[in-house]
């Protein structure tokens, strides 16, 4: 994709406030100097069988994107890729899903559009809203930051496991809370706290990410393998080879650009540059405001960590410990 993007003519507009330039989540657009609007979009295959649910998961992860930068959605806009195969009642429930997490996030649905595919797909277009100088970016890390992660990973390992059917109801229902869990609560926290830097955890996974974090702020992030919160089942599945090929694709765009340094277990690694689908936010915050963000997150519904710390750049843009 970045290869892709590249080629397009580069947009020069005095009140763009952030773009293409820095791979993050969404765009920024200053209309005055109190307002600025977050705009952005994201669709996927579903990663459950139940319609309800997959347009919760579609939708909470098309949310995240608003609140990785610091703002609150406030209009969004349904896109829904249909075959005519099924019956529009599946359709219907899809798109119920979304509506459910949409007004939770306090948000209202104006519309959509719909076309004629040969695998359901759905996600949002969501327009939210931030002061302009309160703009939330994956490229602002400072050397001396704690990283806090706000939801477990291991999620893709885990869909996949789900498509196979090899997982039990248990761990179907933690994976389901952890993806239509809303990054709301913990964007709250950390706007109370004051952060530097935060990016949503999806498609590109942890290491992919962190990569887009640390080379954005010209550190290095260092992150300890041992402190991960991972779903345990995942590291099950991971070690029968249970891994999506968005891992390796992961692995692959990656390259060397992360060096591991001591004796990490392979279906780690893999979780590491696992994809997730409505995964949490990866939080650049000052050491000493560290306690006080974890503090704030003690009652969120989804396990939050310390996993690592902003370091003055080295060779590689990402060291595992």
């Amino acid at each position: 994709m970045a290869q892709v993007l590249c080629q397009l003519p580069k947009v020069e507009d005095d009140n763009l406030l952030v773009g293409l330039d820095t791979s993050d989540d969404a765009a920024v657009y200053k209309i005055d100097d109190n307002k600025a609007m977050i705009q952005t979009i994201d669709f996927f295959t579903p990663v459950v069988d139940d319609p309800f649910i997959f347009g919760q998961i579609a939708a909470t992860n098309a949310l995240s994107d608003v609140y990785a930068m610091g703002g609150d959605p406030s209009l969004a806009m349904n896109i829904i890729c249909f075959p005519n195969c099924l019956s529009t009642d599946v359709m219907a429930e899809i798109l119920k899903g979304g509506s459910d997490k949409v007004k939770e996030a306090k948000a209202i649905i104006v519309g959509g559009h719909t076309v004629e595919d040969d695998e359901p797909k759905y996600g949002l277009t969501v327009t939210g809203f931030i002061h302009p100088g309160d703009v939330l970016t994956n490229s602002d890390a400072k050397v001396g930051d704690y990283l806090i992660l706000t939801k477990p990973i291991g999620l893709g390992v885990i869909n996949t496991a789900i498509k196979a059917q090899m997982t039990d109801e248990k761990t179907y229902n933690e994976a389901v809370k952890i993806m239509t869990t809303l990054n709301k609560k913990a964007k709250d926290a950390m706007v109370n706290i004051g952060v530097n830097s935060c990016t949503d955890v999806t498609g590109f996974g942890l290491l992919g990410h962190g990569l887009e974090m640390a080379e954005g702020s010209d550190v290095t992030l260092k992150i300890y393998s041992e402190k991960l919160p991972i779903i345990e089942e995942a590291k099950e599945f991971a070690s029968m080879g249970l891994v999506p090929a968005g891992s390796y694709s992961n692995m692959n765009f990656i390259g060397d650009k992360v060096k591991f340094e001591n004796d990490i277990n392979q279906e780690i690694k893999d979780i590491m540059y696992d994809p997730q689908t409505s995964g949490g936010l990866l939080i650049s915050v000052e050491k000493d405001k560290a306690k006080l963000l974890l503090e704030e997150l003690k009652n969120h519904p989804t396990e939050c960590r310390i996993i690592g710390e902003v370091i003055k750049k080295d060779k590689y843009p990402i060291l595992v410990e």
